[in-house]
């Protein structure tokens, strides 16, 4: 199972790359992540959020495999323990599809994104930076694999 975090947004900060490469690179061969960055829409010529969203909609469509888990992050989505999303990253290893975790833009995702999602996530009710959201939810990810595998990192 390839766990896919499909992120609108480049050239992020070095302090984004080093954390997110920690977390990837401690995850077992079951469980990998994979980065996948889509080009951000400019928002020259007087581009309304509408036409921003549509842009960057078609590239992260384009960018999702066939038949994969979609998990849309939205500061509006569902709180999810991390046990919770150890429980969810189990089931998503009995079923055997790729899970793609999809991180919008500065305008957030388009709203079919959403409501074509199996799953409207929140990382959290405040607004975080989305490298910063990058590197949490690998940490997070890392963390329920840690769970699922009886390793003492998390504590409870």
């Amino acid at each position: 199972m390839k766990l896919l975090i499909i992120a609108v947004g480049h050239k992020m900060p070095a302090w984004v790359s080093e954390g997110f490469a920690e977390y990837t690179r401690r995850m077992p061969r079951e469980a990998r992540i994979e980065l996948i960055e889509i080009k951000p829409e400019k928002r020259a010529g007087g581009k309304t959020t509408e036409q921003v969203h549509e842009a960057e909609r078609s590239r992260i469509e384009a960018a999702l495999p066939a038949n994969c888990e979609r998990v849309a992050l939205d500061e509006r989505g569902k709180d999810w323990s991390t046990l919770e999303l150890a429980d969810g990253v189990k089931n998503w290893m009995r079923g055997g599809r790729d899970v793609a975790f999809v991180i919008g833009g500065a305008d957030g995702l388009h709203p079919d994104l959403k409501r074509r999602a199996d799953r409207l996530w929140s990382l959290s009710r405040l607004t975080l930076p989305h490298g910063m959201v990058r590197v949490v939810l690998a940490e997070q990810l890392y963390r329920a694999m840690t769970l699922i595998q009886n390793h003492p990192y998390h504590r409870e």
